[in-house]
């Protein structure tokens, strides 16, 4: 791989590519890696310093039915069950031929990437579809995750990846998943939680006396390393990083260059085959954002900064147009902020660690509950945001009791219940000896508080919530604790003072409306006919989910396998005999 990072005089004018892709998310690269795997020349140009976008600080988590994987761990679900949970889950918000397109190619795309890279994947033991009570839905099998990555593997380009969020990492710099996690809980309990452990503190320990940060690579970090380290090996690829697409050219038969800037410097290059856009959304355009989410706060956003728009404003004038129907524009979850110390903005999603955990509850300026604490993460944002037409919701609060806070951190607060210092000194968590006293700092109507309360333990002594139903549904019970040995894995009594709370907002994970596309991944004008050698991939294409969030990884999933059908598509185009 050719890397390109100070300027562009290493890029002859008018070079050739048959693939350029613009965007080095994970969407992206894996275009990139499909080209390159078919032997196409490929150029992926990326405008930020580090590679990954938000793939990279995400759980790595790619959704998709019918792998050998999944077969593994559950052989008996199949493609017409996935087909009728994605029916019953999205419904005429998204045409079935798209869906039907991911389903039939997924199993392909998981294999080619596979079988010719160093991308490979486990499927996750028990990891429900989010609307488990569907038909259709699993608990296991659908979900898969990347196997964890030695970044030494990189060299010089491991400072490229785009490193995770800091309160996602241990020690300085230690990325841990689920599995590590749960290791790390029990250290004291388990021998092999212990080893396990160990292990993990000794390779750290050796990390940071050579790098800036841990080399052992998992979730999000660990695709994006493999993906990296792959297109690395490759001799017909470029990567030019720190690099802006200032404009896509065409012709009367498509696209047929771009014009790249990088440190003042221009160069024209020529695209035999596609551009495929993967610029990961409209989400930080102000102008879109205005539009499409108003009164939401980009601070709020948890995303990736890459994520401008810009090469939208390019395709709008190619006559691409965004698609339309979908549930919401973007995909949401509950998020917390605090200032970092070196006056950086933290944003921390609220995906599974404390909210559906026993000794949990969530109120609106009222006191009162408002949400099932338990739901999927995306139903939890919007339903901020809708409840709050009435009374307001946003910012919500997320209370626990001492001991649930023991247990399960909350939020950027650890597990275990010590240095709370300074969270308590800016505010970022609030504590109180009593229900009303933490009611009073937070603003919130203290009878509406101890109500709330007082119905929810209630609810926990008999494991039935008749207001929200928590704990009802497969999902919700995974995302609990069953070990607190309680009716309800959910549920759990808010008794142990000193009471706790951290602010939530609806924080925008994703954009879910992008370009309408075919099944190959072309973009479409408006007279729905495809813009010659235009191609949109994850969340620039118009979601095939309508802005529903069925499952874990329904990003990355068919983020993958419609870069899949782009790269074929956009290759098969470059190699098409040229008109006499």
């Amino acid at each position: 791989m050719q890397l390109i990072d100070n300027g562009l005089s290493a890029l002859p004018e008018n070079a050739g590519f048959d693939v350029v892709v613009i965007g080095a998310g994970g969407a992206g690269m894996a275009a990139a890696l499909y080209a390159a795997i078919d032997g196409a020349s490929v150029l992926l140009v990326e405008r930020s310093e580090f590679v990954g976008g938000t793939t990279a600080w995400s759980g790595g988590t790619t959704w998709i039915p019918g792998t050998r994987h999944g077969a593994a761990v559950n052989p008996a679900d199949t493609l017409q069950d996935a087909k009728r949970y994605l029916d019953n889950a999205v419904g005429e918000r998204t045409p079935a031929a798209l869906r039907q397109a991911f389903l039939d190619n997924g199993p392909r795309a998981v294999d080619q990437i596979e079988a010719n890279s160093e991308v490979k994947y486990r499927a996750y033991p028990r990891h429900p579809d989010y609307i488990s009570d569907l038909k259709g839905s699993t608990v296991n099998g659908r979900a898969l995750e990347p196997l964890p990555f030695d970044g030494r593997l990189l060299g010089d380009l491991f400072r490229l990846i785009r490193p995770p969020i800091p309160e996602f990492t241990v020690l300085g710099g230690m990325m841990v998943d689920r599995t590590d996690i749960n290791h790390l809980l029990a250290l004291s309990k388990s021998f092999a939680s212990f080893r396990h452990a160990v292990k993990l503190l000794a390779r750290h320990a050796g990390d940071r006396l050579r790098h800036p940060r841990g080399t052992r690579l998992v979730m999000g970090n660990a695709l994006v390393g493999r993906l990296l380290y792959s297109l690395s090996l490759r001799k017909n690829v470029t990567l030019a990083m720190n690099t802006s697409v200032e404009n896509i050219h065409q012709d009367a038969g498509g696209v047929k260059s771009v014009t790249l800037v990088n440190k003042g410097q221009r160069r024209s290059v020529q695209v035999r085959g596609g551009v495929i856009l993967a610029s990961g959304g409209f989400n930080r355009h102000p102008g879109l954002r205005q539009q499409m989410l108003p009164g939401v706060d980009a601070a709020w956003c948890p995303a990736a900064p890459g994520h401008t728009g810009q090469a939208h404003e390019l395709a709008h004038k190619l006559g691409g147009h965004y698609a339309s129907g979908g549930l919401s524009p973007a995909f949401w979850a509950p998020v917390s902020t605090r200032q970092r110390e070196d006056g950086s903005q933290a944003v921390f999603p609220h995906f599974m660690m404390d909210r559906a955990k026993p000794g949990m509850i969530t109120v609106n300026q009222a006191g009162e509950r408002f949400v099932n604490e338990s739901t999927s993460y995306h139903l939890f944002g919007l339903k901020m945001q809708e409840a709050s037409k009435t009374t307001p919701a946003i910012p919500a609060y997320l209370i626990c009791d001492a001991e649930a806070l023991r247990r399960y951190g909350l939020g950027m607060v650890r597990p275990g219940g010590k240095g709370l210092a300074p969270y308590l000194a800016d505010g970022y968590l609030t504590q109180a000896d009593s229900l009303e006293e933490l009611a009073k700092k937070l603003g919130i109507n203290a009878a509406g508080l101890k109500s709330s309360v007082h119905k929810l333990n209630a609810y926990a002594a008999t494991g039935i919530d008749p207001d929200f139903q928590r704990g009802v549904t497969a999902y919700s019970q995974n995302m609990g604790d069953a070990s607190r040995g309680g009716k309800n894995p959910n549920l759990g009594a808010l008794s142990q003072a000193p009471y706790y709370a951290v602010r939530l907002y609806p924080g925008d994970i994703g954009a879910a409306t992008g370009f309408e596309t075919d099944t190959d991944a072309r973009v479409l004008g408006a007279n729905r006919q495809p813009v010659g050698g235009l191609y949109a991939v994850g969340n620039d294409m118009h979601s095939i989910m309508g802005g529903t969030y069925p499952a874990p990884g329904i990003t990355l999933g068919p983020g993958l396998v419609f870069a899949y059908l782009a790269a074929r598509h956009a290759l098969a185009r470059a190699r098409q005999p040229v008109a006499a």
